[in-house]
């Protein structure tokens, strides 16, 4: 990929975050009651930014891992069952820390469940779209990308527990769904 490509991937990146941060917000905060609305713009604006970079770090920071992960297995077979068993423990996680974190007395678990059953959701649909523009192989990586790259990443808002935390998972579920379905298009393009 040439650097005028990577750029532009960037820059696009940049300004989806910020949008979609701003959709997000709109409908989870309200702006209008407050009455600061160019406050609400600027700051949710910036922070849809920041997200975006966030994205973009671990995006690429996958990209290097998963070429590691071939060389270290040897095999797409072994690689993507080491990546299913991570996809699975970081499952068991979002759901067991975020219990053990917010849980009010004799709460159920199953409320916590919400959360990684959407993300594992988008991840599958996600990962079957590229599938079908791409080849079989790469499902897995794509599943393991938006699943746990996605949770590593929103680490910061997973502990807390108010609407910040859906802002920023949104916003990195469309950063991260745009750049691993705009990659392979770019790809070609470029030869």
């Amino acid at each position: 990929m040439s650097i005028r490509i990577w750029v532009a991937l960037f820059i696009k990146t940049l300004g989806l975050g910020a949008v979609a941060a701003l959709f997000f917000g709109l409908i989870l905060l309200n702006p209008f009651s407050t009455g600061n609305f160019l406050g609400f713009f600027v700051t949710t604006a910036i922070m849809g930014l920041l997200f975006s970079a966030i994205s973009q770090m671990g995006f690429f920071a996958y990209l290097t891992l998963h070429r590691i992960g071939l060389g270290m297995f040897k095999s797409h077979s072994l690689w993507s069952k080491v990546q299913w068993v991570l996809i699975a423990f970081t499952f068991f996680d979002l759901v067991y820390l975020r219990y053990q974190a917010f849980a009010k007395d004799h709460e159920s678990v199953f409320s916590y469940l919400v959360l990684p059953a959407i993300l594992l959701v988008v991840s599958y649909i996600v990962a079957e779209i590229k599938k079908r523009e791409t080849n079989h192989y790469a499902f897995v990586p794509t599943m393991f990308l938006m699943f746990v790259v996605t949770a590593i990443e929103w680490i910061p808002d997973l502990r807390t527990n108010d609407q910040w935390l859906w802002i920023m998972g949104g916003t990195l579920l469309a950063c991260n769904t745009y750049q691993v379905l705009k990659l392979h298009r770019l790809l070609r393009a470029n030869q």
